[in-house]
């Protein structure tokens, strides 16, 4: 064991010594006792003027002490920040100002004197009292250096939100967006619902579920992949707009964009279509900037970002001419199709259309362009099952993806509701998973029932949450942005 080892064993020895002689004078800091607080750290810094000479009770955290005679100094951290304590033997008490003198970083402790500036300009608290609320029995990452270490800040996020003051800010700004977007929502006359996490039948997107049993029903369920199918069955029962956010979860590979559980919202629109959808999401993003940044212009590492309406729109066809040069208005032939993917370097898999080929092209040469908030539209039937079909060309559809710094934060359509169509592709949906595609859609009948009883015309969109606040919040990963993200268990 190295020598820093042995120090570090031998100060959490030291801090259960404490504990242990403060319970045997009768001090016990984990007792249930209410402690009431007069002010907060930042009401302090902000209202000095008004709070001189006055008396305030604070409670927070320990994060340094100076001083070791007969006057200590103390920054203590609450929720809205710091404030120091002056503490001055004469003034708090000798047995008091003795066992402060003991107290450790990461204490958690409770002030009461009166409001000053020190003659350094600090503007502090002169204590008269001050009580310890909770011992911190673990050592807290040193000051300087902190916690940087990603994989243990994502494990305690509890002492990266302590000691990364920055951390903290981009929760609070992640509220602020999702207060907006559900703001802007409610005031459009949207109403907020919840439908089931447990499904029977994994449904709504392409994504592989994951899987788990009901020991009463003797049935195998499914984590909700998206919550879109319940959300079209509201629309069909009367709800003319409804939306949810919430937690989805697919069983496929993590990376900085993707954590098994994320959160998402889906919005349905009696009487509406994807354009329509565009108009709500750009209109949307805009407002959740303006609410929680005060700007529609982000900047997200080292480059602007303009959410600002309108913004750009282009077929998926016209995306892959312009950035793959494949013009597909002359390529009707699957043929023709399959040449050309080789000819750009792209694996032509079985079962493999038309269809297929322009979006392989698009993700391979088109997304890495989009930068600059975008709408990519008309996305081929083959990968758009519960999409309209484009009246002029019925191998495309309806349907639009939003792209913002070349991430896909937005899938929309003008929702399909014949139920003959609908059941023909979740057939074919079938086909493919019977081929492997274990992510195809599987086959839902009352789903077909629900659109049986009639769904209105609708538009339908899918947001995902997380991505649009990595980007207004300038993180490079999900994780960054998930207070407890996915790990792996530490054996």
């Amino acid at each position: 064991m190295s020598t820093n080892e042995n120090n570090l064993n031998e100060m959490l020895v030291m801090r259960r010594q404490k504990l242990e002689h403060l319970r045997e004078i009768g001090k016990d800091p984990f007792i249930n006792e209410k402690y009431d607080i007069s002010h907060k750290s930042a009401d302090i810094q902000n209202r000095f003027e008004e709070l001189e000479g006055q008396e305030v009770s604070v409670a927070g955290r320990i994060m340094s002490k100076r001083g070791q005679g007969k006057v200590g100094f103390y920054d203590i951290q609450d929720g809205e920040g710091r404030v120091q304590m002056y503490a001055k033997k004469d003034l708090v008490g000798e047995e008091d100002y003795e066992l402060l003198k003991t107290y450790d970083i990461g204490d958690i402790i409770g002030v009461k004197g009166e409001v000053f500036k020190t003659k350094k300009g600090e503007i502090s608290i002169k204590a008269n009292n001050v009580v310890l609320l909770s011992k911190s029995l673990q050592i807290l990452p040193e000051k300087w250096h902190g916690l940087k270490d990603h994989d243990l800040r994502y494990r305690q996020r509890y002492v990266d939100l302590i000691v990364n003051p920055e951390v903290k800010k981009t929760f609070m700004l992640r509220s602020k967006i999702i207060k907006a977007i559900k703001e802007y929502l409610d005031n459009k006359g949207y109403l907020e619902v919840d439908t089931p996490i447990l499904n029977t039948i994994a449904g709504g997107a392409a994504a592989k579920p994951f899987i788990t049993h009901h020991n009463t029903l003797d049935i195998d369920m499914y984590l909700r992949i998206a919550n879109e199918l319940y959300l079209k069955r509201l629309i069909v029962g009367g709800f003319e707009k409804v939306y949810e956010m919430g937690r989805m979860f697919r069983n496929e590979g993590m990376s900085v964009k993707h954590n098994p559980e994320y959160t998402a919202i889906e919005l349905y629109e009696a009487y509406a279509d994807y354009e329509d959808m565009m108009a709500i999401t750009e209109n949307l993003v805009a407002y959740a900037c303006e609410k929680a940044l005060g700007t529609t212009v982000v900047e997200y590492q080292g480059e602007e970002i303009d959410f600002t309406p309108p913004w750009n729109r282009m077929t998926m066809e016209e995306a892959v001419l312009k950035y793959a040069g494949v013009n597909f208005s002359e390529i009707d032939t699957l043929e023709e199709a399959v040449k050309v993917a080789k000819e750009k370097g792209i694996e032509v898999k079985p079962n493999m259309t038309r269809g297929h080929i322009i979006s392989e092209l698009f993700e391979e040469y088109g997304e890495k362009h989009l930068k600059q908030p975008t709408f990519i539209t008309h996305h081929p039937v083959e990968i758009s099952p519960l999409s309209k079909k484009d009246p002029l060309d019925p191998r495309r559809t309806h349907r639009f993806e939003a792209f913002a710094n070349t991430w896909e934060i937005a899938n929309a359509f003008s929702e399909l509701n014949d139920p003959i169509d609908q059941k023909s592709r979740f057939e074919d949906q079938l086909k493919q998973r019977e081929a492997g595609d274990d992510e195809a859609h599987m086959m839902d009948l009352d789903f077909i029932n629900a659109l049986e009883v009639g769904l209105p015309p609708t538009g339908g969109l899918g947001i995902g949450v997380d991505r649009l606040i990595m980007i207004m919040t300038n993180q490079t990963s999900i994780r960054d942005v998930l207070l407890f993200p996915t790990m792996k268990p530490i054996k």
